[in-house]
C-alpha cells in the first residue's frame, strides 16, 4: 500500500468510527445514514457548501434529502453536541492538560428578514451593522489543537414578542431573550457538566466586562482572563474607584515587559505587558490581577484584561493565557473555510443548530485527524534522531 494510500484508508477508517458513535443520535437507518453523507458533504472539496452543491458533491440529482435532515427529521441537534463534547474531549485534551475554554461571538450575513434572530445590528465579522444573525460559540483550545464544541443562536428582543415571527421560525415557546454573556454561562455550564475543568475561561470585552458574567466564574472557583472595557472601574486603597485605563497609565515604565505569546501568520506575536494584583486572596487562594497588553508599533494601543488566577500564577503566565483566545478565531476561520459553518440555507431555529453542529463536528473530526498526525510526525522525528544518535 502506497503512502497515500494508508493516509486514505486511515481517514476512512477515523471517519467510520465518528459515524458509527453520531449514529446513536438517530433513530433511523435512514437518518443516520443521510447524517453520514452530509458530514461527508461538509469534509469534502465543495467550492459552497449549500444545498445544491452539497447534493451534487453526493450524488443526489435535488438536495431534498439533506433539506430535511435539517428541517422536518426527528433528531436532537443537542444529543449531537453533547457527543461533539467528549470526541474533543477524548481527542484533543491529554491526560495533564485540562485546555482552555473561550467564549466568542460571530456573525453570519443573510438577506431578507425570516432567518431566525436576524436583524441589523452589529457583526464583529463584517466590523460593521449588517443585517445578520449572531452566534456565540465556545472553543476548547490546547496544545494538540483547537475546535468549537458549543454554540448558541442570539434571539434580539425584536423578536421575542413577535408570534407570528417566531411561529414562522420555529422558534419553540421556551425560548426567551437572553444577553450573550447569558448564553455563554449556558455553555460553560454544560461544558463544566460534561467534565472540562479548564485551566482558564477567556472572553473578550463584550463578557468580560459584565460583572455577572465575572461573578459566575468566580462562584465555581474558575479562573480566567477576560478582556475589558478601559472604562472599567476598580478599588485602590489610594485612589478609590478608579479606571483601569487611569491604573495603567500611572504604572511605572519599569512595571511593563515584553513578551511573545506564540506565533502568528507574521510570525512571534510580541507585546509590551504590565499586571497589577487587586485585593486580598479569595477564600479559596484565588488572586485578581489587572493585566494590560500594549502595541510595540503602535504604543497608544493597549488592550485591558481583568483575571482571576491561582497564587502561583506569574504575570508571563496570564499573559501567555490572553494570548489563547486567538484561537477561538483561527476556529472560525477554519470552520466557515473548511467545514461551510457560514453556508447553510435554512431559516428555522432548528435547522441553525442543526447545520451549526454538525459543521462543528466535521470541524472536530479535523481537529482530531491533524492532532494524531502531529502526534505520529513527532514520534517519528524522535525515533529518526534516536535512530542517527546510536549509528
Amino acid at each position: 500500500m502506497s503512502m497515500d494510500a494508508a493516509v486514505v484508508s486511515g481517514w476512512t477508517e477515523k471517519f467510520g468510527q465518528l459515524c458509527r458513535q453520531v449514529a446513536t443520535c438517530f433513530g433511523r437507518k435512514d437518518l443516520r445514514r443521510r447524517a453520514e453523507w452530509y458530514l461527508h458533504g461538509l469534509l469534502g472539496r465543495v467550492d459552497r457548501k449549500n444545498m445544491w452543491q452539497l447534493a451534487e458533491y453526493l450524488g443526489d440529482q435535488t438536495p431534498h434529502g439533506l433539506q430535511r435532515l435539517l428541517d422536518r427529521a426527528v433528531w436532537s441537534a443537542d444529543d449531537v453536541r453533547d457527543l461533539l463534547v467528549g470526541y474533543a474531549r477524548e481527542h484533543l485534551l491529554a491526560d495533564d492538560e485540562p485546555g482552555v475554554l473561550v467564549v466568542d461571538e460571530t456573525g453570519f450575513l443573510k438577506k431578507g428578514v425570516k432567518s431566525a434572530g436576524v436583524q441589523r445590528q452589529y457583526s464583529g465579522t463584517a466590523g460593521r451593522i449588517e443585517n445578520c444573525q449572531i452566534g456565540v460559540f465556545l472553543a476548547l483550545a490546547s496544545s494538540r489543537g483547537r475546535t468549537l464544541i458549543d454554540r448558541e443562536l442570539y434571539l434580539p428582543n425584536t423578536w421575542c414578542d413577535d408570534a407570528e415571527r417566531r411561529k414562522e421560525a420555529s422558534i419553540p415557546p421556551d425560548v426567551a431573550f437572553a444577553t450573550k454573556p447569558q448564553l455563554a454561562r449556558r455553555m460553560i455550564l454544560r461544558a463544566w457538566s460534561a467534565g472540562l475543568r479548564p485551566q482558564w475561561v477567556l472572553a473578550d470585552e463584550a463578557y468580560g466586562s459584565d460583572s455577572k458574567f465575572r461573578r459566575f466564574l468566580e462562584s465555581k472557583k474558575q479562573p480566567y482572563v477576560v478582556c475589558v472595557r478601559c472604562d472599567l472601574r476598580l478599588w485602590t486603597e489610594s485612589t478609590g474607584r478608579q479606571r483601569v485605563d487611569q491604573i495603567v497609565a500611572e504604572m511605572p515604565a519599569s512595571a511593563w515587559f515584553r513578551h511573545s505569546v506564540g506565533d502568528g501568520a507574521k510570525g512571534p506575536r510580541l507585546y509590551d505587558w504590565t499586571a497589577q494584583r487587586f485585593g486580598p486572596p479569595t477564600d479559596d487562594g484565588l488572586i485578581h490581577w489587572l493585566l494590560a497588553r500594549r502595541s510595540i508599533e503602535k504604543p497608544e494601543e493597549i488592550a485591558y484584561y481583568f483575571c482571576l488566577a491561582p497564587a502561583d500564577v506569574t504575570e508571563a503566565d496570564l499573559a501567555n493565557a490572553a494570548g489563547r483566545r486567538w484561537a477561538v478565531e483561527c476556529c472560525f476561520e477554519t470552520a466557515k473555510q473548511e467545514t461551510g459553518l457560514d453556508e447553510y440555507e435554512v431559516r428555522s431555529w432548528h435547522g441553525w443548530y442543526r447545520h451549526i453542529t454538525l459543521s462543528m463536528l466535521a470541524m472536530s473530526f479535523l481537529a482530531a485527524t491533524r492532532a494524531e498526525a502531529a502526534v505520529a510526525e513527532k514520534d517519528a522525528a524522535t525515533q529518526k534522531r534516536a535512530t542517527a544518535r546510536s549509528r
